[in-house]
């Protein structure tokens, strides 16, 4: 009989934790990369800004369905309130605080994004920052709790996750080093439109 058959809430669970952590490796590579300013006349900037911005409410929406999943299973001895607060529970401890410290930080995120604009753009920037935190909690959480740690596959997914991470970072530093403030522009120039008076 196949695994989600027997344990349905197990497989959730496991499925909804990797895909939370995809997401997220894509919402923050996304991220670090929508801060160059760059744009081509194939894939403008406001599309890669959409793709972080429904990326991200994906992500929160699986992260929501894995914690859930994880506490109804009743698998890993937690409750509700270890949901949020970080190195509460007898099990795992450290690994399953640093996912709860992930957790609080993407709360803070989706909260600010939702007053951003009375937070002001500087403020929301600034708290914005956390969400590069939570990828490395996330990571340690999968590779201290998940069920597929020691296996491969998992293992080249974080792999492949941090390649894609610290190559956009660096793309991002070697980007601010260049010439801060001027918006790079890619592809083909768009014709000047000269308005005669």
């Amino acid at each position: 009989m196949s695994t989600f058959l027997t344990n349905p809430l197990w497989f959730l669970t496991r499925s909804t934790g990797v895909i939370s952590f995809v997401l997220l490796t894509a919402t923050v590579t996304l991220g670090l990369l929508s801060t160059l300013r760059t744009s081509s006349t194939r894939w403008p900037r406001y599309l890669t800004q959409g793709l972080h911005r429904n990326l991200s409410l994906l992500a929160v929406a699986f992260l929501a369905g894995h914690i859930v999943t994880t506490i109804l299973d009743g698998y890993v001895p937690i409750g509700w309130a270890n949901a949020v607060v970080p190195f509460d529970t007898g099990y795992r401890t450290l690994w399953l605080g640093l996912g709860t410290l992930a957790v609080d930080a993407i709360v803070v995120l989706v909260l600010t994004s939702l007053v951003r604009v009375r937070l002001g753009y500087r403020a929301w920037r600034a708290v914005h920052g956390v969400a590069y935190a939570t990828w490395p909690l996330a990571v340690g959480h999968f590779l201290g709790t998940g069920t597929d740690r020691g296996t491969r596959w998992a293992l080249g997914l974080v792999l492949l996750s941090g390649a894609l991470v610290l190559g956009a970072l660096a793309v991002r530093l070697s980007a601010a080093d260049a010439e801060p403030g001027a918006p790079v522009v890619t592809g083909r120039a768009r014709p000047e439109i000269r308005v005669s008076r």
